[in-house]
């Protein structure tokens, strides 16, 4: 496709969710050149990048190794970059690196990927200009709870979780959040992952009276869940976090099964013309891409919005929403996306699809 018809598209989806950008900016896109997380720091550089010149907007590649002792050569080629701003930063171990620095610097700092709440209570501490498109840690155990709350109240309810940090921290983060407001499972449990089958699972389950189950587990544990359930005769609901959202390995995902995780951004209104038009420019709307994409557009918009009050970018960061192709993004005081992206969706023939339009929460 002719790169203007590309151009045409892009500005069409411009006109659908706001104004047009008056000022460029430049950007360092801090992202891995190469190592294992390479595929993701090239869906980063290809979303920051894309269209950037036709909007007066310069990107400059910043490699990102992901080794604390990398960090100083980072640091240096950010502020040697002349950037006004930074996006990417696939790890927590770059920002720690470079935070100081940029803040000193006045440049803002905007991830994709990292959610620790212990690095964001620094920056915030310290007064850095931090911000994520990526929800924070404690988001996903609020939407978990909330979904909880409005759809099962007074359901017979199980909390389990496969000994995991991970899964560990965020099932108990629901419980108390549930205990807060007087909910009380009916069983609690911590399985073992990785197993062929879970069958004794099943039936402790079956025997609490538990109908309706959250899962700290990953998608593969959870698919076994389901799978022994069915064959079981047990009925229940299962809901997961947002490891489900990743690909099946031995065990299929169940049709019916919950999970508390981010739509595809491709696959929404706003972003379907740059998405079409991506894909005409043999750029596949993936993973990353679409973030990075968002995140240069919030800049510019941000500058524009800079110019017209005489604030810093920084601070014109907080004084949103932007339209975006990630749908109307702004950020609180605590410098986290003010409308969290999660949504309860249901996995259905292949992929998951929001689970209140379906009608299918419990």
């Amino acid at each position: 496709m002719p790169k203007s018809l590309v151009t045409s598209l892009f500005v069409a989806a411009l006109a659908l969710t706001g104004p047009a950008f008056a000022a460029g900016v430049k950007v360092a896109v801090v992202a891995p050149e190469e190592g294992a997380f390479a595929s993701l720091g090239r869906q980063i550089s290809a979303g920051a990048a894309f269209q950037a010149g036709d909007r007066g907007s310069q990107v400059i590649p910043i490699n990102e190794n992901c080794d604390p002792a990398g960090g100083e050569a980072l640091t240096k080629a950010l502020l040697a970059s002349g950037a006004e701003a930074a996006i990417g930063f696939l790890c927590t171990e770059s920002l720690e690196a470079a935070l100081p620095a940029l803040a000193e610097a006045g440049i803002p700092a905007i991830t994709v990927s990292v959610r620790s709440d212990i690095l964001m209570e620094d920056a915030l501490k310290k007064e850095w200009p931090f911000y994520r498109l990526a929800p924070s840690g404690k988001a996903e155990a609020a939407a978990i709870t909330d979904a909880i709350v409005a759809n099962w109240k007074g359901r017979p309810l199980a909390l389990i979780d496969d000994g995991t940090i991970h899964s560990r921290e965020l099932v108990e983060s629901v419980r108390n959040g549930l205990a807060e407001i007087g909910i009380t499972p009916v069983f609690t449990d911590t399985y073992r992952p990785s197993q062929e089958q879970q069958v004794s699972l099943v039936r402790r389950l079956a025997k609490s009276g538990a109908t309706h189950v959250f899962t700290g587990g990953d998608r593969n544990d959870t698919a076994v869940i389901a799978r022994d359930a069915k064959a079981e005769n047990v009925p229940i609901t299962l809901f997961g976090g947002d490891t489900l959202n990743a690909a099946d390995l031995d065990v299929p995902l169940e049709n019916g099964v919950l999970a508390m995780t981010i739509p595809d951004p491709a696959r929404s209104s706003e972003a379907a013309a740059v998405a079409k038009a991506m894909r005409a420019a043999k750029i596949e709307p993936e993973g990353y891409v679409l973030p990075a994409f968002a995140a240069v557009s919030l800049l510019e918009q941000a500058k524009d919005q800079a110019a017209k009050d005489g604030s810093s970018l920084a601070d014109a960061l907080t004084k949103g929403p932007y339209p975006t192709v990630l749908g109307p993004i702004g950020f609180n005081s605590a410098h986290e996306l003010a409308q969290t992206p999660y949504r309860l969706m249901r996995w259905q023939d292949g992929r998951f699809v929001d689970a209140a339009a379906t009608g299918s929460t419990e």
